[in-house]
């Protein structure tokens, strides 16, 4: 790299982390992820206390458990295009404001409605960190390289917050009443409010035009109504309550986009999707989710059904999908300048799916080698599948769209997740219940119950009792463990067609330091800067391309090549 070069570099990180050293921001921005990863599974194991306790309906119930996810994921463009507008560091002290809030509601909470609303504002706090969490990395790391690393942290974090949940709850139960896996929020709050204030930089986007009020509710309630319906697909429910909100979200996102198309200045520029390596990105962010998800939630059935395993043992079980997704992050960067965008996906994906097919050697009695190895692959090749999208999918977008690009990622996140459960929970199923159809001496009504779930399957067969509920529960296990095999292969079937969708990423990971100047100093967006030498596109992205690098020679390096203006950023 010339002295030019590194000379710019260097400029363009002083002003992207004036007043407080990156990686500092780093770690403010890694802790405020890792509270709300870790509040959207620690309730999972509080359940049974909260019933007991609050004696909640089946529907309150419902809303207890789903309410975090529901709001969460249905107002995150909501604030990740209002950080656009009003600024992300005060967007993401805001939300540290209301997420300790809620947590206190839902400690102390005395009835099911009280924890069914502080759940909800819970949503509503984690909405407002998660995209400006991204964003403000974004624009603190304008240097690619350092981006990738940084956002490789960000995952191993988000990582090691989904697993360390349920052990956090579960350790917190056995010494404290449930409302504690509340309370331990409110200290690291407490901390994280004047450490944000004074570490983390302002940034904003351009602020043209007034913001979209109405686009932005109509995009929620679409997303809320979708999300709804997806949810209530996942169990299993095909009647009205399910088909009128999914229909009704569509129309309200369609109509989202038709609005957003007319306006001189969207809330959300969808033109953004127009460029290859964006949509291809949020695409991959999507199937990659849909396998993670659904597979997670039938091996955790299959290990406590079928193989009898417990609570505790299931959850150490799966604690090396956890580390490998972890060292994916904390390689990633590593790993893509090697290899760049399109082959680390891909590979990321092939990998997923060998791990996915090496998986239906798993039968009715436990292979605890064969059971690390597959989870091993598998959130290794997720987590390189996760980490190369979202970087690809941050680096297109404009940095004035930044908090809208990160909201995207989000929603799409999640989006796959309950896509995944609804999917593979209906290809299990399928494959499931006609194995129950004709267990000899067993009721057709029995046959009927068992053929919902395994659990229940169980559960008739404790009632039948004698031979007829030994083969019913051995039919059942039988049953699902077929069940299992056919679905890990549609899985690995979604998984390659993921592969082949990545082929469309950049070859190269560009890091021209040109292209990354950001268009002022994040501690007041509104100060002028001085403009590019050498302007792109209408996105402000100035792009350029290279030939291949020759064998053992490494993707990163500037090559002295003419300009062109792509949306993918490299020429193919």
């Amino acid at each position: 790299m010339s002295g030019t070069t590194t000379a710019a570099a260097a400029l363009r990180r002083r002003a992207a982390g004036a007043g407080a050293n990156r990686w500092v921001v780093l770690v403010v921005l890694c802790v405020s992820l890792l509270l709300v990863a870790v509040d959207a599974t620690v309730l999972h194991v509080a359940v049974p206390a909260v019933t007991e306790d609050l004696k909640p309906g089946a529907v309150e119930l419902l809303w207890i458990v789903d309410a975090y996810p529901l709001v969460c994921a249905s107002l995150l463009i909501l604030f990740g295009t209002l950080g656009d507008r009003v600024g992300r560091r005060r967007v993401l002290l805001l939300g540290y404001t209301l997420f300790g809030v809620a947590s206190a509601m839902a400690a102390f909470a005395h009835d099911a409605h009280l924890l069914i609303v502080a759940r909800a504002l819970l949503g509503v706090g984690g909405a407002m960190i998660m995209p400006a969490t991204l964003s403000i990395l974004r624009q603190v790391f304008p240097d690619r390289r350092e981006r990738a690393l940084a956002i490789g942290v960000w995952s191993a974090v988000a990582a090691v917050g989904a697993a360390v949940g349920p052990l956090l709850g579960g350790f917190l139960l056995e010494h404290f009443w449930w409302g504690s896996v509340f309370l331990v929020n409110i200290p690291l709050m407490l901390v994280s409010l004047p450490v944000g204030r004074i570490l983390l930089p302002e940034s904003k986007g351009d602020g043209k035009g007034p913001w979209d009020v109405v686009g932005a509710l109509t995009a929620a309630a679409g997303l809320f109504a979708v999300v709804l319906g997806v949810k209530r697909l996942g169990a299993g429910e095909l009647g009205a309550a399910t088909l009128v909100p999914l229909a009704a979200g569509v129309v309200l996102l369609v109509l989202f986009v038709r609005r957003q198309r007319r306006r001189e200045h969207p809330l959300l520029d969808l033109r953004m999707f127009s460029r290859p390596a964006f949509s291809t990105s949020v695409g991959c962010i999507v199937l990659a989710m849909l396998a993670l998800v659904g597979l997670e939630l039938i091996a955790a059935q299959y290990l406590q059904l079928v193989l009898g395993l417990s609570p505790l043992e299931t959850g150490l079980r799966l604690v090396p999908l956890t580390f490998a997704a972890m060292a994916a992050g904390l390689a990633g960067a590593r790993m893509l300048r090697r290899f760049g965008p399109r082959r680390m996906v891909s590979l990321g994906f092939c990998l997923t799916a060998g791990a996915v097919v090496l998986l239906t050697a798993m039968g009715g009695e436990d292979n605890a080698p064969l059971l690390l190895g597959g989870f091993v692959l598998l959130g290794f090749g997720l987590e390189t599948t996760l980490f190369g999208a979202y970087e690809s999918m941050l680096s297109e977008a404009p940095q004035d769209q930044a908090g809208g690009a990160a909201a995207i990622g989000e929603t799409s996140y999640q989006l796959g997740a309950g896509i995944g459960i609804a999917l593979l929970g209906s290809v299990m199923n399928a494959a499931y219940a006609p194995g129950l159809s004709q267990v000899p001496g067993v009721p057709a009504s029995a046959s009927a119950a068992a053929a919902h779930s395994l659990g229940e399957a169980y559960e008739v067969a404790a009632r039948l009792g004698g031979p007829a509920g030994e083969a019913l529960r051995t039919a059942a296990r039988h049953s699902f463990v077929h069940g299992l095999h056919v679905t890990l292969l549609v899985s690995a079937g979604l998984l390659l067609a993921g592969a082949a969708m990545a082929l469309r990423l950049p070859r190269l990971m560009h890091c021209d330091p040109e292209e990354e100047i950001p268009s002022g100093p994040p501690s007041d967006a509104s100060a002028p800067s001085p403009a590019p030498a050498d302007p792109g596109p209408a996105s402000g992205h100035t792009l350029e391309t290279s030939p291949a690098p020759a064998r053992g020679t490494t993707p990163l390096r500037r090559m002295p090549a003419q300009r062109e203006s792509h949306g993918s950023g490299v020429k193919v």
